[in-house]
């Protein structure tokens, strides 16, 4: 399938849906706290989706059971919500995808469950950088290992390692689309981005080794050493010269563009302080 430029109209329902992922996610981060479970935050996250007129993206897709993923600690992706209270000192990757008028939209954060680790804030700040600065990378004329390569190498800078077995995806008419979009590899390589591409760029970083595996459901991906593992993730659209951030909480759904530059998030290395991929099996960008 060949990569889509979406017209100005497209864009538009693209915003809206990702404006109500981004919320929805906001309304759910503020609801983790020692003793609530992932199931609680699933069976909030549909009613909020279906009072807004979407339906849930993940549910039913390839069979999967929720609308939420929620991975817990060492779990890097596709964990089922269930009955387990959260506990203090966990941290909960939240990844959400909704279908609104036609288009998708999709978007992960990781968050602290009360008062974590330095080493456990430290993964998360890493990572949620490392998407910053994979989307800086993004514009017209950029290829798409662009992305990648600017994720690997702040993140085996900072100590910890990128997931090979899950990647980004762009993102429409359908969940996943072309291209696939590796957090690790060289620049210069890959497909040109090219204006009103819609992409989801999703690092997933392990604060030990890279590998991963599946576990007996068929979703819950883990990180082999059992190591813990971070997701954050955000649409964009390619413009001429950078991208809009469909999925930022405050995203209202119109054609204001939101450019991205690098650092936005704290650098940690200069303060104290998806199965496989889609083209061996879909369920790796759920």
């Amino acid at each position: 399938m060949s990569i889509v430029c979406r017209s100005a109209a497209e864009i538009e329902k693209l915003a809206r849906v990702n404006a109500l992922v981004a919320r929805v996610l906001k309304e759910l981060t503020g609801m983790v706290r020692p003793g609530v479970t992932t199931k609680q935050l699933d069976e909030l996250a549909e009613t909020r989706l279906r009072e807004a007129g979407a339906a849930p993206a993940f549910k039913g897709y390839h069979g999967y059971p929720a609308t939420i993923c929620a991975s817990v600690n060492e779990q890097v992706v596709h964990g089922i919500p269930n009955d387990r209270p959260l506990i203090e000192g966990d941290i909960v990757s939240i990844d959400m995808g909704a279908k609104l008028e036609g288009f998708f939209g999709d978007s992960a954060v990781t968050v602290p469950v009360g008062k974590i680790t330095p080493e456990a804030e430290r993964l998360l700040t890493v990572t949620k950088t490392a998407l910053d600065r994979a989307v800086a990378t993004v514009k017209a004329g950029a290829r798409v290992s662009d992305i990648g390569a600017a994720v690997q190498s702040y993140v085996e800078a900072n100590g910890f390692s990128v997931v090979r077995e899950f990647v980004g995806h762009g993102i429409g008419t359908e969940l996943h689309e072309e291209p696939q979009i590796p957090n690790y590899g060289t620049a210069g390589r890959g497909p040109r981005l090219a204006e009103g591409m819609t992409l989801a760029i999703e690092p997933m970083v392990n604060a030990g080794k890279p590998a991963v595996k599946v576990l007996g459901d068929g979703w819950t991906a883990v990180t082999k050493d059992r190591a813990l593992s971070a997701h954050f993730e955000h649409t964009v659209v390619v413009t001429e010269d950078g991208c809009r951030v469909l999925t930022l909480p405050d995203e209202p759904g119109t054609a204001d563009e939101r450019e991205t530059e690098a650092g936005a998030s704290p650098d940690p290395s200069t303060s104290s302080g998806s199965s496989r991929a889609k083209s061996r099996d879909e369920r790796a960008h759920v």
